[in-house]
């Protein structure tokens, strides 16, 4: 959201839910996926409403990609997936006026050849239009479709396929955002991934699972569940804006935004990766100004992530502990990895509790502050 008036995008605040459910031993079901909204909806007293009692901020779910009920699906269109690991799955936010929705359509198959991936299908993602919904939010409702992107001959393992997945969305945001489009800036990748999906929207906690069917459906399966409601002040509500992004919830806000944004884009000309290599170049810019701290920060994690740090390796270096002033850290230990660390990354410090998964872990930290606590139950 741009500055209007009195409004200025980088006053805004956050005193979300946020919370997850996840089998220990990795076991996939759908009632991972209800226990999920079910914590979603308990978290509705942390969630803004208007005046307007059908609006909100927003809500959402990130859960792994429920491969069974996916594949039903496409079947039903006569594309056989491949097998569970060698797609990818875009859930994209597209204009409702046609002529804008096929140039970003367009735009993103274009992309994904370019990567020398293959474009299997779209798919309509059926949602409930018979839900009491705030005119204001219809109004903005976009159209969400999703995008099967199968791997192409030169990506062997999954995690070269997540890296080409992120790198097709990279490009194609950029590709549309140069094409000017009168509705060009309703289009939007809540998700991208081979291995996990986001379903949310400017939705009350309650009504997540009520306007997605795909999350009453129960092949729809997952071994994790992660749910934020959002509480944002001095903000206008997008679709969008609602958690969670792409690897990251949190509760609270990121404090440093416009400085650690300033220092990632000062690094873009020395960056460099083995694991990435020349496609480092089409990522840039890493995060765009305006965005929110959530954005923000899910756009770093996530290239840390593709540059091939371990994920807890990659949130450690963002949110280090405060070190500098520990007499009683290890030395030779903690102190020397975040000294070394501190010349890579700056730390983006604030009062926040900060949920973050790849589908293959789901974690939790504090701010540096340790000002948003949270608590954990077995």
């Amino acid at each position: 959201m741009d500055a209007t008036g009195l409004y200025d995008p980088s006053y805004e605040h956050d005193a979300c839910g946020v919370g997850f459910v996840a089998h220990i031993k990795g076991g996939k079901s759908h009632a991972i996926v209800e226990q999920g909204l079910l914590i979603l909806k308990n978290l509705d007293h942390r969630g803004a409403v208007g005046a307007d009692a059908l609006m909100g901020d927003g809500a959402g779910i990130l859960i792994q990609v429920p491969d069974a009920h996916l594949r039903e699906e496409m079947s039903r269109q006569g594309v056989a997936l491949p097998p569970q690991g060698e797609y990818g799955v875009g859930m994209v936010f597209l204009p409702k006026e046609r002529a804008s929705r096929l140039a970003c359509e367009r735009a993103l198959e274009r992309a994904v050849v370019a990567e020398g991936q293959v474009v299997l299908g779209w798919r309509d993602v059926p949602t409930n239009a018979e839900m009491p919904m705030s005119p204001t939010v219809r109004a903005k409702e976009p159209l969400i479709r999703q995008i099967f992107i199968g791997r192409g001959p030169d990506v062997v393992v999954q995690d070269a396929l997540e890296r080409k997945l992120y790198v097709i969305r990279k490009t194609a945001s950029s590709a549309i955002q140069s094409l000017r489009l009168q509705h060009g800036q309703e289009y939007y990748v809540a998700s991208m991934s081979s291995r996990t999906i986001v379903y949310k929207g400017l939705l009350l906690a309650d009504q997540v699972g009520i306007y997605f069917k795909d999350l009453s459906n129960p092949q729809c399966q997952s071994a994790l569940a992660l749910v934020h409601q959002r509480f944002s002040t001095n903000t206008f509500p997008e679709w969008p804006l609602a958690h969670p992004y792409r690897m990251v919830a949190h509760n609270g806000e990121i404090n440093t935004v416009k400085g650690n944004h300033n220092w990632m884009r000062a690094r873009e000309g020395v960056m460099a990766s083995p694991v990435l290599g020349a496609d480092l170049q089409k990522l840039y810019p890493i995060s765009f100004p305006g965005q929110s701290d959530t954005a923000t920060f899910d756009n770093c994690l996530e290239l840390l992530v593709a540059a091939g740090y371990p994920l807890a390796h990659a949130v450690m270096m963002m949110i280090p502990e405060p070190w500098e002033q520990h007499t009683t850290m290890d030395e030779r230990g903690r102190r020397s990895a975040h000294e070394y660390h501190a010349s890579m990354v700056e730390p983006w410090d604030g009062p926040a509790s900060i949920v973050f998964t790849d589908s293959r872990q789901i974690r939790a930290t504090l701010g540096r502050n340790g000002l948003r606590p949270s608590r954990c139950h077995r």
